[in-house]
């Protein structure tokens, strides 16, 4: 994606259906974390901007690194007076986890799909069988679907629950 915001939301999609299994924050998380590599490199001016960590491989250790980062925060505000911004201190090791692998390999995904410089499947294959599948417009307006019909289903739920009040 250009920007990592366009990734957030299917993020906000899973985190929709499935707020038990996935959190939203770890997901934001992955993601920001893997863009920092194609920033760096435009930044620097070097080519191709994206590389190890927009590999399988290199994935993975964002998505370790994502969820060892949280679960150290989760275990320093019990000692240490942390402020609990968007409550990420209610959340469990399962959705911090969820977060991070639905976070960093949905990533690799769509990236795959836009981008000719990845190899996801590096150093295994050079191959990006996805790249160019669907047109980056077409890639751009679903993840924005997604995001609507997130706020779509938030708003029903808010409507739901209000009606159930009464």
């Amino acid at each position: 994606m250009p920007f990592t915001p366009f990734h957030f939301g299917p993020g906000a999609l899973m985190h929709a259906v499935a707020p038990r299994q996935v959190s939203f924050l770890a997901f934001c998380g992955a993601n920001v974390l893997i863009d920092t590599e194609p920033l760096y490199f435009m930044l620097t001016g070097q080519d191709p901007l994206h590389r190890f960590f927009h590999t399988y491989v290199g994935t993975t250790l964002i998505m370790a690194a994502t969820v060892a980062v949280f679960l150290l925060a989760l275990r320093l505000a019990g000692r240490v007076k942390l402020p609990d911004v968007l409550g990420w201190q209610g959340l469990t090791r399962r959705q911090v986890l969820g977060g991070a692998v639905a976070g960093s390999y949905s990533h690799i995904v769509l990236d795959s799909l836009m981008h000719a410089d990845i190899r996801p499947f590096s150093p295994f294959s050079q191959a990006n069988g996805l790249q160019g599948l669907i047109s980056i417009e077409a890639l751009q307006w679903l993840c924005l679907a997604c995001a609507a019909l997130v706020m779509v289903f938030l708003m029903a739920r808010h409507w739901l629950g209000t009606q159930n009040k009464s």
